[in-house]
């Protein structure tokens, strides 16, 4: 018969394999998303037919869909979702995208790079592999690393335009460690916006409301 620590250590090696292949499996699939005009935080701009809403991926099931737990590593996803009902694109190649808490912290949204050292707890190694423009600690071996990344380039807003009756979206990752209260009150600023014509529209201002976890239409 077994004995009780063997046992134990038996149950701790399956859940260890178990948690591993269970990784392994699983894959980043964006969300469907919907026209702007459908979520409950947003800023409508009739006369330039653009809508701009957000939607906070940071609790259960909904970022569920992540690989990463980035709310363990102290980043707040958003979905940011970008409507052009116009007859013209826009420009988005100058967009930057600012987060204001309630209590006027400024957190600028995160690229790739920073996302990925935060998340896979980058600090050097002897056999280092390189994926992008990161060296990955541990090799080849290191395929959590791997998927963590592939995950990050699928996830993060990459559109440079929005065609006419169309609309992009992506997810922008905010640094919020050590921040109080960074989503209740909050807003995100979109600035960089262009018409056609190089314009800069006027900045969105968009409230970061917690109830619209739920997605489009808040439920």
């Amino acid at each position: 018969m077994l004995g009780r620590s063997c046992v134990l250590s038996v149950v701790v090696l399956l859940v260890t394999l178990s948690s591993v292949v269970l990784w392994a499996a699983k894959e980043f699939v964006p969300p469907k998303v919907a026209n702007a005009n459908t979520y409950p935080s947003k800023d409508v701009r009739p006369s330039e037919k653009v809508t701009v809403a957000v939607d906070v991926y940071n609790t259960a099931p909904k970022d569920d869909i992540f690989v990463t737990h980035y709310s363990q590593e102290g980043i707040l996803p958003v979905l940011l979702i970008i409507s052009n009902d116009g007859d013209q694109p826009i420009t988005l190649k100058e967009m930057r995208a600012q987060l204001v808490t309630a209590r006027r912290t400024k957190l600028e949204a995160l690229d790739v790079d920073d996302v990925f050292r935060r998340v896979a707890h980058i600090q050097g190694s002897s056999n280092p592999r390189s994926v992008g423009p990161i060296t990955l600690p541990g090799g080849n071996k290191n395929k959590k690393a791997q998927q963590q990344y592939d995950e990050i380039m699928r996830a993060h807003f990459a559109a440079e335009a929005v065609e006419p009756h169309t609309t992009r979206s992506g997810f922008l990752f905010f640094d919020i460690e050590d921040v109080n209260q960074p989503v209740a009150g909050a807003h995100i600023y979109l600035t960089g916006v262009r018409d056609n014509s190089g314009n800069e529209l006027m900045y969105f201002e968009i409230p970061v409301i917690a109830s619209n976890a739920a997605g489009p239409g808040g439920q």
